[in-house]
């Protein structure tokens, strides 16, 4: 790529600084833009429900770069900037003055936003989500003052944001409407782990139960009323009930999307001028050989790598495994490998769930590791990536024991 071209990143989350940074660190010398919605420099989300709202690591900490780094880098960067439109045909973007700025090559790096329950009251006072800094800031403040705390969904971020919430003496109450949390994220046997830890911390967790109405009074969250009329009272109730990818921009550019962004092993769209990172991507994966979406903190720190290099017209491919964390009270957790929805699968525990101190893997019908998740159990990611990247048949006994080598 010449000095005279002109690359345009539309994000501004981890992946889209990362972006920038594989471009700069890969020569590119020309005209690079970031375009984000938010006021704030690039910043990693995992702290929001961890670190940050337990008050161990301020807004710096988790800046992906200073200020300084962009200008250094001559990195135009566009804050509190929406993209309205993106016309492929004369490859220009559109923004809210009525302008348009042209690229020639693009990157959609948009991430996600929470869902909302479609029930009443879910927009009152009172009512909180998780997915900027302002939010996490507003939950802090919240833990200095609420007594009661109502949480609708048991997924990561509303089990770590109990967590905090615990931490900070709030009493909590979580309504999951599985039978355990993190059911489709982990089945029925590891979400029992969860629930044990919470209900162990003084959490109220109510599972099986579906909410009909965030209660008010005033136009102020009071609690939660359940589809049985069961009433919760609470100072104040957090939807966590997971995440919905902005893909409407890729959308109304004629990009091909189904429930993400669909790119291939490169992680490029069906316009060889557009590629697509992080939380909306919906890659062909080369190592599992199917298509996945997954919404986490790894795939916006690595990804760009790849992306960078196939926005310089080279050859490259991601392939590496999804991954994530979680820390909850003194559990600390990895997550290697993958499990489709709705794949059958059965879990092989090595070591003690009840001390909270194992490493559970999936396998298929083959006895084929799918995944495996490390709880209190450190150094072992890399034995794991490799039992999955493999492919061969284990011996589940000889997996479960743990005199035996992994």
């Amino acid at each position: 790529m010449t000095t005279d071209s002109r690359f345009v990143i539309v994000g501004g989350g981890l992946a889209a600084a990362k972006l920038a940074e594989a471009l700069r660190g890969n020569d590119f010398d020309g005209t690079l833009t970031l375009i984000s919605e938010e006021e704030h420099l690039p910043y990693e989300r995992p702290p929001l429900s961890k670190e940050h709202l337990l008050g161990k690591q301020a807004l710096a900490d988790f800046t992906t770069d200073p200020g300084q780094w962009y200008r250094d880098h001559h990195v135009e960067v566009m804050l509190g900037t929406t993209v309205t439109a993106i016309d492929r045909a004369s490859k220009t973007v559109a923004l809210p003055d009525g302008s348009t700025l042209p690229y020639d090559k693009l990157a959609l790096a948009t991430g996600s936003r929470p869902r909302r329950l479609p029930i009443p009251g879910a927009d009152a006072q009172g009512v909180y989500e998780l997915r900027t800094i302002e939010q996490s800031d507003a939950l802090i403040a919240l833990f200095g003052s609420a007594r009661r705390l109502a949480v609708i969904g048991a997924g990561w971020i509303g089990l770590e944001v109990t967590a905090a919430a615990r931490a900070a003496g709030v009493e909590v109450t979580v309504l999951e409407a599985e039978q355990v949390p993190l059911q489709a994220a982990l089945g029925t046997e590891m979400g029992e782990v969860f629930a044990d830890l919470h209900r162990s911390h003084g959490v109220d967790l109510r599972c099986g139960v579906r909410v009909a109405e965030i209660t008010t009074s005033g136009g102020t969250a009071t609690g939660v009323r359940l589809e049985d009329d069961t009433v919760i009272e609470a100072d104040a109730v957090l939807q966590a009930v997971g995440a919905r990818p902005n893909t409407e921009l890729a959308a109304d550019a004629g990009l091909a999307v189904a429930g993400g962004v669909l790119v291939d092993e490169s992680l490029a769209t069906g316009d060889p001028d557009i590629v697509a990172v992080g939380d909306i991507a919906d890659q062909q994966h080369p190592v599992l050989g199917q298509r996945i979406r997954v919404e986490h903190w790894a795939n916006a720190l690595n990804q760009p790598a790849v992306a960078a290099l196939t926005m310089l017209g080279k050859p490259a491919a991601y392939d590496r495994l999804p991954y994530f964390f979680t820390d909850q009270y003194d559990l600390g957790m990895e997550y290697t490998g993958y499990v489709a929805p709705g794949e059958e699968a059965s879990v092989v525990v090595r070591g003690d769930t009840g001390k909270r101190e194992f490493v559970a893997f999936w396998l298929d019908s083959g006895n084929r590791v799918l995944a495996g998740m490390n709880v209190n159990v450190w150094d072992v990611t890399d034995r794991i990536k490799e039992l999955i990247k493999t492919g061969d048949p284990v011996d589940p006994q000889r997996l479960a024991d743990t005199s035996t080598p992994l």
